[in-house]
Formats: structure tokens, sequence, C-alpha cells
């Protein structure tokens, strides 16, 4: 493969974006009241929340199309050493997270947590597994044969999920086939606890069509390197935007969108709407020229995986960490932001608070020109 034109600002945009939207989605101040938009949606359905994690996914496909170039010039071994262990990091890191801080207040006493209990799948686990796919797929087969195995892959999803299914449904919570198979495999204790019925939305199956919005993101990423941030890229990503959000419409009657199922209907929705978002950044930065507010994105965007896990290892001190009892972070949430605001915009503006927290030690490491990769 040839080597491909420099990075484009908005594609670093879109990924800080992305984690900065996710980190205000993560840590509301009361998961009891929040704003219709930063909420998921219970089951089928879409908000503007549900768009984060395949985005998330989509900008992997991006820095993808950036390093694959460096990649494919590496011997077959060199290439596999590298993408598996970047993938095993990514995922053994997903699953610590889940475990940190390894123990719990309980009754007014730090006790160790039952590490055997440590829910297995998680968005690092389906970044790490989704990349590497996505990453053996490019280098070993064709343009064409990726496209056609990406195809396949969402209409044999759903075949799984239709043929599969038990009572109620094939699309329920309890009768979906990806909850059915990771039950076959793992305890109950090691299966997410969000769901009345024991359930990962994150599961082995649903990981099959999340490979599709990486590869989405790779091929995108390529299109606006090969042909530039002219009108021209612009038309055709807000034209494919367009038709896939509608295709992602009509496919939503037989196949509902759902992103706790991660539906194929929903990836092919999920693409269209970081289509158009990919291309109206172009549009703004690259032909515009409005810069000037970039920066702020650019920061996230710069340490992505690294700032993913401060933001969780912050957040979950803060709420181990007791002052006479109560948390640290639920005095700052009342003490800051309850005794002056209604629970909702409390609850937003705390995200909010701590998301620019984040934001500052991502700061204060581009100005010190420290990235961390894996």
């Amino acid at each position: 493969m040839k080597p491909l034109t420099p990075r484009y600002l908005a594609l670093d945009v879109l990924r800080g974006l992305t984690i900065a939207l996710m980190i205000v989605v993560n840590t509301p101040g009361n998961w009891n009241a929040i704003y219709a938009p930063f909420k998921h949606s219970d089951w089928h359905g879409f908000t503007l929340t549900d768009l984060v994690f395949p985005t998330f996914l989509f900008v992997v496909g991006n820095a993808l199309s950036f390093s694959m170039g460096k990649l494919s010039t590496l011997s077959h071994t060199d290439f596999l050493k590298k993408v598996l262990k970047r993938t095993f990091i990514i995922f053994l890191i997903g699953v610590l997270l889940h475990a940190f801080p390894f123990v719990r207040y309980e009754d007014g006493h730090y006790v160790l947590k039952d590490l055997t209990a440590t829910r297995l799948w998680g968005v690092l686990q389906r970044i790490a597994l989704c990349y590497c796919a996505a990453a053996l797929l490019i280098r070993y087969t064709t343009t064409k044969t990726v496209i056609i195995i990406s195809i396949a892959i969402l209409f044999v999803y759903w075949w799984l999920l239709y043929q599969f299914g038990t009572d109620p449904g094939p699309y329920t919570l309890e009768g979906n086939a990806i909850g059915r198979l990771d039950r076959l495999y793992l305890p109950v204790e090691n299966i997410y606890k969000h769901y009345k019925f024991p359930f990962d939305p994150l599961g082995l199956l649903s990981t099959l069509p999340a490979i599709v919005n990486v590869v989405a993101g790779y091929f995108a990423g390529v299109f606006v390197q090969e042909r530039g941030n002219k009108p021209g890229t612009i038309i055709r990503l807000i034209a494919a935007g367009i038709i896939l959000v509608a295709a992602g419409m009509v496919w939503n009657t037989g196949f509902p969108i759902n992103k706790p199922l991660w539906t194929s209907s929903y990836v092919v929705y999920t693409t269209g709407f970081d289509l158009l978002l990919l291309g109206v950044l172009i549009w703004t930065i690259d032909i515009l020229q409005v810069k000037k507010w970039t920066y702020f994105f650019e920061v996230f965007g710069k340490n992505p995986l690294f700032i993913y896990i401060i933001a969780w290892v912050v957040i979950v001190l803060l709420h181990l960490v007791r002052i006479n009892g109560p948390s640290v972070g639920g005095l700052i949430y009342r003490h800051g932001f309850t005794s002056w605001l209604g629970d909702k915009d409390a609850s937003l503006l705390y995200s909010i608070a701590y998301m620019l927290l984040i934001w500052l030690i991502g700061y204060w490491m581009d100005r010190r020109k420290m990235y961390v990769k894996v």
C-alpha cells in the first residue's frame, strides 16, 4: 500500500469529540437524573448517546487507515505479532478496569472484591477484537473482499439472531441469541448486571457486526486521504451518510435499531451519521478554515486510550474514597452542584465538569509531548 497523505485535522477532532462525549455520558452526577439525549435507549430505539461507541469504533478504523501503510510493510510474522500484542494488551486493560479498584466499601470497611466475578466483556475488549479482525481482513484480503465480507457479516448476523432466538422473541432481552451464547460459557456473575436478566450488550456474538463499524471508519479515512479535503469529497461523504441513515431506517422495520443487540440496522444507521459528521467537520475545518475551536478536542484525540483509562480510574476512586461515610465524589456532587441546581442540570454539569478535569490532564500531557500508545 502506498503512503497516504498527512493526517487530516477533522479526523483527529472527530476522535476527540467522541472521547469528550463518552466521558460526559459515562459520568453523570446522578444516574436517575439524566436528560434524554444523554441516556442510552432502553432497548429498541436510538439516542445521541447510542452514537458514541460506534463512533469510537469508526475512529479506530480512521486511525487504522493511517497506520496500515506502515503495518503492511512488515513481514507477516511481525505484522501478526504487532496486531495480536496490541489486541491482547487492550483486551487485558479492559478486564482489569472492570476489576479495578480490587476492593469495595462495605459496612464502613474496605474489603477485597471477588475477582472471579469480574465482568469479561466491555468497551476496550470489543475495541480490541474489532481492531484485530479489521486489521487482519484488510491486510490479507482485497478491498472488494473486505466489502463483501462486511456486507455478509451484517446479513449473517441478522440470520443468526433470528434463527437462534427463543421465546419471547429473537430480539428481546430474554430470547436473543447473544445472551444465550454468553450464558453457555460464562457464569452469571461474569455477565453484565445492569439488566433484570443476565445479558451483556457487549457480548461475544454482537462483536461480529461491530467489526463493520471499524471497517467503515477505515475506508472513510482512506477515502478522505486519497480524495483530499475538497468539496467533492464532502458531497460524497454526506451523500453516502444520507443513504446509509435511510437504509438503516428501512432495515429497522424488519431488524430493529438496537444498541444492546448491536443489530445490523444499528451498524448501518450509525455509520451513516458518522459519515455525515465527518463531512461537516471537514467542511468546517478544512474548507472554511474555522479552526480556533478544534484544539480542545485535539487534546482528547491525541491520547484517546490513556484518557479513556484515566477517566475511568479517577471517577472510580472518587466514589471509593470516603470521608466520614460519604464518598468524595458524592460530597462534591452534593455541595458543588445539587446545592444550587435542579437534579438533571446538576447531574449534567457534574459530568461536564469532570470531562473538563480530564481535559486538563490531557492538556498537561500534550504540552509536555507525552503520548501513550499501545
